[in-house]
């Protein structure tokens, strides 16, 4: 299960070709019936590219949601959700608080490994209601699994699937400090260098 933060319709797309070609194929992303339905060019792409999970956005029955991602789980599939449940467009905001599904995920399926992974820039690469993106780069930080401690409660858990989360936007702004370096005098490779380095270390 990849989790990361929402800042547009695109987030997915970006955390879908991060991965290994071999790991895609099997990689679906959990997408709103509501936004992706709404026409057939979207729900050709959303239903025949990627082979999204769709779920209504909006549903009186979180359970059955759950229901759907844990047969997806059980099936062989990998998942990619986002738990803050929409996009956050609050530039004042760097993560929204979560909610709770990813908990009552984890508690059904116990096993099930949380890879937390941080989309820098995505929000003004694709703003909100554009269609085309902006051309500028995007990073994705990806980090080390978690999985639901014995007798983990919601609050705890969702906690330190946050805290996760937030540690990779901090490696982010260490590489964002090595480029105003450089821009002083000092040499680029420092930050290829770190990222190259976490990266093993991962």
């Amino acid at each position: 299960m990849y989790y990361a933060n929402h800042g547009s319709h695109g987030d997915f797309l970006l955390v879908w070709i991060s991965l290994p070609r071999r790991w895609r194929l099997s990689t679906r992303p959990v997408a709103g019936s509501d936004y992706w339905l709404t026409n057939k060019l979207k729900r050709f792409i959303i239903q025949n590219v990627f082979n999204a999970l769709l779920i209504p956005r909006h549903s009186d029955n979180p359970q059955s949601i759950t229901e759907q991602m844990n047969h997806a789980l059980q099936a062989g599939d990998s998942l990619i959700i986002f738990p803050e449940g929409t996009r956050n467009t609050d530039e004042n905001e760097i993560l929204l608080p979560f909610k709770s599904g990813i908990y009552h995920l984890a508690k059904s399926k116990p096993d099930t490994e949380f890879v937390p992974i941080w989309i820098d820039n995505i929000n003004r690469v694709l703003p909100k209601g554009k269609v085309l993106p902006v051309p500028l780069l995007c990073e994705v930080h990806i980090g080390e699994p978690l999985t639901l401690h014995e007798d983990e409660d919601k609050d705890t858990f969702l906690t330190r699937t946050r805290e996760a989360l937030l540690a990779l936007r901090s490696s982010e702004n260490e590489c964002n400090e090595f480029r105003q370096n450089e821009r002083s005098g000092f040499r680029q490779n420092e930050c290829n260098e770190s990222h190259q380095n976490k990266g093993a270390a991962s």
